[in-house]
Order: structure tokens, then C-alpha cells, then sequence
């Protein structure tokens, strides 16, 4: 009995291990690296041109159900498949993760045999063995030193004994699949890495406010969000710098990052693509907004009021308010502005044009004196913490030298010498013909 369950035992180890042996072929399979290297292209491609983290409100406007995009991507199947946030769904991890053991297993099945199988080597004993070599030759030489010489010359590493000769150069471009593979699974680690613990917020906030970060679109589930808030941000000022047409042509804010007691820790002027960055967390210059107006009406203290983006079928942005006129608030105006040049339009109740001012410019309104003092601007910014972008960079340095190096080829080059003949052949991995080229000039010279 205790041989048969012996046996048996033996029989589930076989069975256990040819199963896993066949995972691994499978995993480590090149065709199967490149289809995941095509899917993760493909849903990578779909995050850029598919706007990502908007509210559920924009998807409903952009992709209606009748007509559905393509006929079937409505913002219901794109918000239930996660197009909208692709970079940190589980399907799209899975797959990250799936082509990173697909290249870990494909690097020790067959990158690192390849390697090894280089460093090893031997003579060639025979006259025989050199038939089997793409270029050979049957050559009259002093001796082997002479051949020693012409293939130091040309970089070969040489091993020689009494009547054998080998040369090898080029052992990088063995090594440059590997460090191929390397950056491509440090860049998939970084990618992962900023998915479980980065986040991306936005605010936009009036010139003169200091904030805490609040308005978190996503997080990864180990993002730790108490760090984020450790310390306020203070917009001390926001302003547009225009063209001579009046189009903006750049918009600065003047960013201050300050401690819980008011201590200010740095400070940065920031626009777009000069962003400030502070304890591994971006801010960057995206959008902007006109926030409030403020205002004195006779010889009343100022007040500032708020002033909303009004919605319009043409094409540019307009901001309004309502100002009182009366105590009771009975009576009032509109106030219209474009930008923070400072040209404003005031609307009496029936849609009617009053005047046109700019700031500190008094008016008669409605039996009052209304002088317009400031527009107060509001910056929009763009907020962002990604831990794994030094691992990206530094993969994708390493992916790019790697594949400089897979381009080095690997030659190899034996040498015999029986009685008064001499044998020489060699062969290479690739550049055939660069490689016949210096066989044949080292021939000539001998």
C-alpha cells in the first residue's frame, strides 16, 4: 500500500509539474507578448483620445445613447468598461501584469540560456567542424599569431592554445534583449506602482485664497492622501498675459506652499509647462476663470461678488453678476465681461446696453455712483502625484540603451592549424554581410 501511494504521489508531482512547464511555454510564448503589447497599445491609445476622470454629466453629453458612438459605445458601456479612468481599471493591471511575467518568463527561458550559451565556448579541433560554418576558409600563414594579430586589430577577445584559435566580439548585443526586457518591466512596475499609489485632483481657486487639496478625481487604493494635505497652497496672484489681437496668449500664477501655521516653504511662479512641484506632488497650469468682481457703490465700503461663466451657442467664454442697486434689492444691473482686461458692459433689466466701463472708472446708474475696482481672477490648476515616474524614466532609458546594444552583433570566429594547413571560419547573428566584408579583408592581409 504504501508503494502504491508512493507512486501515486509521484504520479500528481509529474502531473503538477508538466502543467506548470506548460503555464510557462504558454506565458513565455513571443506571440503571445505581442499580443498583449498590441492590446495594451490599443486601450492606451483609447485613454488619450477618450477624455479621462470628467464628470458623469460630460460622458452623458459626449456619448449619447442614440446614436451610440460606433453604434455601441454609449457613455453607459464606456462608464461600465472604465474607458473613463483605463489606467487604473483591474482589466487594464491585469494585463500590465500578465505581459510583465509574460517578458520575466520569456527573459530566463530564453535571453539568459542565450547569454550563458555565448560565454561558453571551445575550439574547434577538427578541419571537419569548420564544413558546418556560413564562411570558411582554407588559408596558408606563418602561424596563428598572425591571425591572433589581425582579429585583436578588429576587437575580437582571443583564446588560443598550441594549434587553436578562437575570437569572439560583441557580447553586448547578447546582453541587449535583457536590458530590453528590464526597462520594459521597471516601466510596467513604475506604471503600476503610480496607479495603486498616486492620485489626480483639481481646484480652481480666486488669486489671494489659500487651499487644501480636496477635489481628489482618483486615487489609487494605498495613495496616502493625509501627506497631500500636510501642507495649503496660496494663489498670491493670477494674472493673463495677452497678444496684441486679445487672445491670451499665457496665464501665470505666483504659487506659495505654506505649513498649517502659515510658514510659506516655497514659492513659484508657475505656467503652462513650468509647473511647481513640491514633496512628489505636480502642480500644473491648466485652466482659468474670473471668480468675482469688486465694487463701491458711492462712498459704501467695497464688496466683492461672485460672477458665474455664462453658457452661449458661439464660440468664447463671457462672465456675469447681478449688482444691486437698492438696499431692498429691487433694482439692479448686469454686469457682462470677456476676460481680465478690465472692459466691462453694464445691462439695465430689459436687456437694454447702459454703458461700458473699465475699473476705477465711476458711472451713473440708477441715481448712484457705481465704480468697478477689480476683477478677481481664478487659477485653474491640475494636481498630480505619481510615484512610479522615476521607475518609468529610468525604464525607458534603459529599454533605450538596450536596444541600442541588441544591434551590436555577436561574432565569433575559430582558427586550426594541422600540420601546414590552416583553417579560419567564423559566423555572426546579424550585419552577414559587414562580417564577410572583415573575414575577407583579414584574409587578404593574410
Amino acid at each position: 500500500m504504501s508503494i502504491s501511494n508512493s507512486s501515486k504521489n509521484i504520479s500528481i508531482n509529474d502531473s503538477i509539474n508538466l502543467f506548470f512547464r506548460k503555464v510557462i511555454s504558454t506565458v513565455s510564448d513571443l506571440r503571445l507578448a505581442i499580443i498583449l503589447l498590441l492590446v495594451i497599445a490599443f486601450f492606451s491609445i483609447s485613454g488619450t483620445i477618450i477624455e479621462q476622470n470628467q464628470p458623469i454629466n460630460y460622458y452623458q453629453e459626449n456619448y449619447p445613447e442614440n446614436p451610440a458612438l460606433f453604434g455601441f459605445l454609449s457613455w453607459q458601456v464606456l462608464l461600465n468598461i472604465g474607458l473613463n479612468h483605463v489606467y487604473t481599471t483591474w482589466w487594464y493591471l491585469s494585463i500590465l501584469v500578465l505581459f510583465g511575467s509574460s517578458l520575466i518568463a520569456c527573459t530566463f527561458r530564453r535571453q539568459l540560456p542565450a547569454l550563458k550559451a555565448a560565454k561558453i565556448w571551445k575550439f574547434y579541433d577538427e578541419s571537419r567542424q569548420f564544413n558546418k560554418l556560413a564562411l570558411s576558409a582554407e588559408i596558408t600563414v606563418e602561424s596563428l599569431d598572425k591571425i591572433q594579430s589581425l582579429l585583436s586589430t578588429k576587437g575580437y577577445k582571443i583564446y588560443q592554445n598550441d594549434h587553436c584559435l578562437y575570437g569572439q566580439k560583441g557580447i553586448s548585443g547578447r546582453i541587449g534583449p535583457i536590458v530590453v526586457h528590464l526597462g520594459m518591466i521597471i516601466v510596467l512596475l513604475g506604471a503600476i506602482l503610480g496607479a495603486f499609489t498616486g492620485f489626480f485632483a483639481q481646484e480652481m481657486i480666486p488669486s489671494g485664497e489659500t487651499f487644501t487639496i480636496n477635489n481628489f478625481l482618483e486615487a489609487g487604493k494605498f495613495t496616502n492622501l493625509n501627506g497631500a494635505k500636510s501642507f495649503d497652497i496660496k494663489v498670491n496672484n493670477f494674472w493673463i498675459k495677452y497678444t496684441p489681437d486679445g487672445s491670451v496668449d499665457q496665464f501665470y500664477s505666483d504659487l506659495s506652499v505654506v505649513n498649517k501655521t502659515g510658514e510659506e516653504l516655497e514659492r513659484k511662479t508657475i505656467f503652462v509647462n513650468q509647473p511647481l512641484r513640491y514633496n512628489g506632488i505636480t502642480f500644473y497650469q491648466t485652466n482659468w476663470s474670473i471668480s468675482g468682481v469688486k465694487i463701491q457703490l458711492n462712498n459704501s465700503p467695497i464688496f466683492q461678488l461672485p460672477m458665474a461663466e455664462l453658457t452661449r451657442e458661439r464660440k468664447g467664454r463671457i462672465w456675469g453678476t447681478w449688482i444691486p442697486t437698492k438696499p431692498d434689492l429691487s433694482e439692479g444691473i448686469s454686469l457682462v465681461t470677456k476676460d481680465l482686461q478690465g472692459t466691462m458692459f453694464l445691462y439695465d433689466t430689459s436687456g437694454k446696453l447702459i454703458s461700458a466701463l473699465r475699473p476705477n472708472m465711476p458711472t451713473e446708474v440708477n441715481g448712484i455712483t457705481l465704480k468697478v475696482l477689480e476683477l478677481v481672477g481664478s487659477t485653474g490648476l491640475q494636481i498630480k502625484s505619481d510615484p512610479g515616474v522615476p521607475l518609468v524614466y529610468l525604464g525607458f532609458a534603459l529599454l533605450m540603451i538596450g536596444v541600442v546594444m541588441s544591434y551590436v552583433s555577436f561574432s565569433q570566429v575559430w582558427a586550426l592549424q594541422e600540420g601546414d594547413r590552416y583553417f579560419i571560419g567564423g559566423k555572426t547573428n546579424r550585419a552577414q554581410v559587414a562580417f564577410e566584408k572583415e573575414i575577407c579583408q583579414i584574409l587578404e592581409k593574410l
